[in-house]
């Protein structure tokens, strides 16, 4: 138990030392090769303008929101270990009808430690959700990995590295920690599914849930 806890010490510290060389190295942080912008992360998860509705479809569109809602608040305080696999097909779900976003987020190999190379485009996403566009809403982190590697493995790894991306932006940014749900998602929704190995498919999707 003291050796986990020291490594995590140790973790804890590696990031911040990174984050804090970075933040010296330039104030605003260039990103390597074609990670977003803050301001197309920013546009990428603003919420979506909604369509006026009449009658019955309002009714049943108010009900699906409602139902999103409560689901959604019952994730807040949860760990990306404790959800169920229904409960993260049912997450996947709502997610796709939802503003989101991929962004590659370089770890340390076969570990859940956030790499030097990823302080950058995580420290131009935190600058993003703590706009006033987005302040206050429940955010989606999704951890997939590439077909390397078993199910368990995978989803275990997946499931480290989302808790690792928001454990990074709450001590970073004083983000609610409630705001921020970490899922873990192994290699069950490979971006591209012709190529399983493929480096587009090791990422971080953040997804704005539209709940406040």
């Amino acid at each position: 138990m003291k050796s986990q806890t020291r490594k995590r010490g140790i973790a804890k510290w590696g990031i911040a030392i990174a984050v804090g060389a970075v933040l010296l190295a330039a104030p605003d942080p260039i990103l390597a090769g074609d990670q977003p912008t803050e301001a197309q992360i920013l546009d990428a998860l603003k919420p979506r303008a909604k369509t006026r509705s009449l009658g019955a479809t309002r009714s049943l569109n108010g009900t699906k929101s409602d139902k999103e809602r409560r689901f959604i608040d019952g994730l807040r305080t949860r760990s990306a270990r404790s959800l169920t696999v229904e409960e993260r097909e049912k997450v996947a779900e709502i997610a796709r009808e939802k503003p989101r976003i991929d962004l590659e987020i370089n770890f340390d190999f076969n570990s859940a430690t956030v790499g030097t190379q990823a302080v950058p485009v995580l420290l131009t996403l935190g600058r993003a959700l703590s706009k006033d566009e987005l302040k206050g809403t429940v955010f989606l982190i999704n951890g997939h990995t590439d077909a390397k590697g078993s199910f368990e493995y995978n989803q275990d790894l997946s499931e480290r590295r989302a808790e690792a991306v928001k454990r990074l932006l709450v001590e970073q940014f004083n983000l609610p920690a409630t705001t921020l749900v970490a899922i873990g998602y192994g290699k069950t929704k490979l971006k591209n599914d012709a190529y399983p190995l493929a480096g587009e498919n090791r990422r971080v999707q953040i997804v704005n849930t539209e709940v406040r």
